[in-house]
């Protein structure tokens, strides 16, 4: 595996540049809200002032700055890595390590730690890294620290995309893929109807609730047979997410169980998030109001199934649905070379099996692949995200920048073999 010499290869022996890093950056509060990325920004920016990258601050919100390093290769074939630079809040009285960055064995502790500034650590060394070789890394390389992400909100990936930004062959984003000692590079993720229905009825006095129409049970009612509906309902899924499917089960199976797995991607999932009615416990209420999140797994038609959510409401008195907003789920396949590209180089440094699996829900991966960029999500971390205590170990910051600083050579290796083969099969 290729690698740049300048500094990947001394983390090997001597950590510390790179530990250094990953706790200057938890040090910058960014929590979203506020979600003030602007300190973070330019101490990202101070690390590769010195070096031969690029680098461009954009924003359309001043205080939630996104950064761009770039660094030319021997091609134009652009392979992009991402990462958010904001976190969720914390509260500090839960945690017993300062949630601000602390160094403690071969932990690091902080919020962000491994969702996901330890992953931006170690895309910031690599990019140091190809920045100071004299050669030309083999395909150009293009850095992009986002904000924004925790909230889903426009200031950063989105922002970059709508200005043409961000024109790269493929992407990996630094997002956390592994649980319980397993790895993963997703691949997928899975789409969403969100439903809000509402229900009118007539009021009464509670003492006398045969005299009125409960808008609260008309609902209920409806919500009911939505769920009822669509658990039952096989998807039918095309044979590239199929196969998905199948790594997907096995990656989940001994957290949830393989029947569980197996039905979270073969069938639609529902949940009733918010239910609101009445005024009074001694009142028949005259309105209610309810949202359902139901989920589906990629290459699934999505408004067929909302369609069909449709039908099923008409059929129930004085529900409508008062609001709907949608995605479709996207998806890799599995011999692509980006996907072959990252699998093998994570196997090729952990030395244990990386499944390429969907999420169960959907982030940035989707935009940049609805936006025509190829891109799976890769970072080897910890089961603390969002949690009091968050961290990282200091073996999966090496490895990530390990992962990151070979995939240039591995990506581009497997798009001369893809094209070989095209012209082979052609």
């Amino acid at each position: 595996m290729a690698t740049p010499t300048s500094i990947v290869d001394g983390l090997v022996d001597d950590p510390a540049s790179l530990v250094d890093v990953a706790l200057e950056l938890l040090t910058v509060d960014t929590s979203n809200p506020p979600g003030d990325t602007r300190e973070i920004v330019a101490l990202l920016e101070s690390y590769l002032a010195d070096s031969d990258i690029k680098t461009q601050q954009f924003a359309v919100d001043e205080s939630k700055p996104n950064l761009l390093a770039t660094r030319p290769g021997k091609r134009e074939t652009t392979l992009l890595f991402t990462g958010h630079l904001d976190t969720i809040p914390y509260d500090e009285e839960a945690w017993t390590h300062d949630p601000l960055g602390e160094r403690a064995g071969d932990r690091i502790y902080g919020r962000g730690a491994t969702d996901m500034k330890g992953a931006v650590a170690a895309m910031l060394m690599v990019a140091r890294a190809f920045a100071e070789e004299d050669e030309r890394p083999p395909v150009t390389l293009q850095f992009a620290f986002v904000s924004d992400e925790e909230v889903a909100g426009d200031a950063g990936l989105p922002a970059l995309l709508d200005v043409g930004h961000l024109d790269a062959d493929a992407c990996v984003i630094g997002e956390p893929t592994c649980e319980r000692g397993r790895h993963s590079v997703t691949v997928a993720d899975r789409g969403s109807i969100w439903l809000t229905l509402e229900a009118t009825g007539e009021a009464a006095h509670g003492s006398r609730p045969m005299l009125g129409r409960n808008a609260i049970d008309r609902l209920w009612a409806a919500v009911e047979a939505v769920r009822t509906q669509l658990r039952e309902r096989d998807l039918s899924l095309p044979s590239a997410v199929e196969q998905i499917v199948d790594e997907s089960v096995e990656y989940y199976a001994p957290s949830m169980g393989a029947d569980t797995a197996r039905r979270l991607f073969t069938h639609p999932t529902v949940n009733l998030g918010i239910i609101e009615g009445g005024e009074s416990v001694n009142t028949v209420p005259q309105t209610a109001r309810a949202q359902l999140d139901v989920r589906l797994t990629a290459g699934v038609d999505t408004e067929a199934v909302l369609a069909d959510v449709r039908d099923c409401i008409v059929n129930h008195e004085g529900v409508t649905v008062a609001d709907v907003s949608w995605s479709v789920g996207t998806y890799e396949n599995l011999a692509s070379p980006l996907v072959e590209s990252v699998a093998a180089t994570a196997e090729d440094v952990t030395g244990d099996r990386i499944y390429r699996r969907s999420a169960t829900g959907g982030g940035d991966a989707k935009t940049l692949r609805n936006a025509g960029v190829p891109t799976v999500e890769f970072a080897l971390g910890t089961d603390t995200v969002h949690a009091p205590d968050e961290y990282i170990t200091i073996d999966a910051l090496l490895d990530n920048t390990r992962v990151y600083a070979g995939l240039p050579s591995a990506f581009a290796t497997a798009v001369d073999e893809s094209s070989d083969n095209s012209v082979q099969r052609g």
